[in-house]
């Protein structure tokens, strides 16, 4: 057995001590920057959004992509991100719902997350001192959001003692016929995970 010192860089993620504030952030900074780099990003302009308002696009809004590899490639190195990066887990999810046929705009909504990640390098989950009794939860739900089949959206968030530990954003697997009912499936879920 060898010790190695203090945790810095673990299965990509950066770990960063801060002993004035007993505070440890997590982030993926060089692995953002080699997927801005795989994917021909890294001189790209950063962007402040993650998706651009407005109806939701459609199965058939667009031109099929001739390489649909270099697509799911990008998705799936950005659902790796999510790992320290909750606020792109919606917007990942949402690109990933389209792997088997993506058309030119969704690979215009990847790219424009990678943008995101460039103009927020340094972002990531902290972990600190707290209360490991106090749970916090929350919950929410689009109703209908999917323009093609009419499923809604759910996310939770899960802290403990203050700490992010637990995080999702899905599409839910049946059709809920009113916005309380999207609610409330939204709900069950995170009850669940925080069971």
């Amino acid at each position: 057995m060898k010790d190695l010192g203090s945790l810095r860089y673990f299965l990509g993620i950066e770990a960063t001590f801060d002993s004035s504030t007993k505070k440890l952030l997590l982030t993926q900074n060089k692995y953002s920057l080699e997927l801005l780099k795989k994917h021909g990003m890294i001189g790209c302009k950063p962007c402040k959004t993650l998706v651009p308002q407005g109806q939701r696009v459609s199965l058939y809004d667009g031109t099929a992509l001739s390489d649909v590899t270099s697509y799911r490639s990008l998705v799936g190195g950005l659902q790796y991100l999510t790992l320290s990066r909750p606020d792109i887990c919606f917007a990942v999810n949402y690109v990933s719902q389209f792997l088997h046929k993506p058309i030119d705009v969704h690979l215009q909504m990847a790219k424009c997350i990678l943008r995101y990640v460039k103009g927020s390098l340094g972002q990531g989950i902290t972990l600190s001192d707290g209360n490991c009794s106090e749970l916090q939860a929350f919950s929410d739900s689009d109703w209908a959001g999917c323009s093609d089949t009419r499923k809604s959206t759910y996310g939770y968030c899960v802290f403990v003692g203050g700490n992010l530990v637990s995080w999702s954003s899905k599409k839910q697997s049946t059709i809920s016929r009113s916005s309380t009912e999207a609610e409330y499936r939204g709900l069950a879920n995170a009850a669940a995970e925080i069971l």
